[in-house]
């Protein structure tokens, strides 16, 4: 049986070659942090997560420094007995730079991301975004859901996979607290 096209992308991207993906961060760090750009370079991974080569469909990539998302110690004054250097993480990275990208693009909204490479300062990552005035995304049925009012702002509001994920959304069980919010869980478990 023959593999498609889609196949061999994706097992080509579990083990890329290493020399192009340098060669491409390199020039990445040089450019800006927040590039549209005209196609996707996964475009397996893009396709499988709603992207459409047609009007109203645009890619972003974007670069984000890792690290640095520990508390910062006190230096002086009073301080707490148990003033501890802990690390917060209520945000995924790929939800930050969903929601940076959404603050740059007012007009679009937010439908996926997906990774692209890392090295030892950044993360890059592509986002799809969608332009919901068009009438290619208004008249389509499996777009204009995210014509709604409903989602507005999604990424701001946690509403994509990578913020439901940060939530604590994936787990559907009964005990779990975080549904329909952390507040919402905390009191309706009195």
């Amino acid at each position: 049986m023959t593999k498609g096209l889609y196949y061999h992308l994706r097992e080509a991207w579990k083990k890329p070659d290493q020399k192009v993906l340098r060669e491409r961060m390199i020039e990445w760090r040089k450019s800006n942090s927040i590039v549209k750009i005209d196609k996707p370079l996964r475009l397996d991974r893009a396709r499988a997560l709603g992207y459409k080569a047609k009007k109203g469909f645009i890619v972003v990539r974007i670069r984000i420094k890792r690290g640095g998302r520990k508390r910062p110690t006190q230096k002086k004054g009073r301080r707490s007995k148990r003033m501890t250097n802990r690390k917060v993480v209520k945000m995924n990275y790929k939800w930050v730079a969903e929601a940076r990208v959404a603050r740059k693009f007012p007009n679009l909204e937010v439908l996926n991301s997906y990774n692209i490479g890392k090295d030892g300062q950044n993360y890059f990552y592509e986002v799809i975004l969608i332009d919901k005035q068009r009438p290619e995304i208004k008249n389509n049925k499996d777009t204009k859901w995210i014509t709604s009012s409903a989602n507005k702002n999604r990424v701001l509001r946690g509403l994509t996979s990578s913020g439901k994920k940060s939530r604590g959304l994936r787990n559907k069980h009964p005990q779990n607290k975080n549904r329909p919010s952390v507040r919402a869980g905390g009191r309706r478990g009195k």
